[in-house]
């Protein structure tokens, strides 16, 4: 058996240049996480407004 089966090319070949670049990679952009917040508050306020049109239309 060869090493080529065991390759891995996502894994660094420099231990130090891997502590580095793996947190880099781990992080998830700051943009993406206040995006993501303001949609789902976005989202719960659109559900609350529906929630509230069906109940006010439910009871007349």
């Amino acid at each position: 058996m060869s090493d080529s089966e065991y390759y891995d090319p996502l894994t660094p070949r420099n231990p130090r240049k891997a502590k580095s670049a793996d947190t880099q990679e781990r992080r998830i952009p700051r943009g993406l996480v206040i995006r993501l917040v303001a949609y789902l508050v976005a989202g719960h306020v659109v559900a609350a407004f529906l929630f509230l049109l069906f109940t006010v239309a439910g009871e007349g």
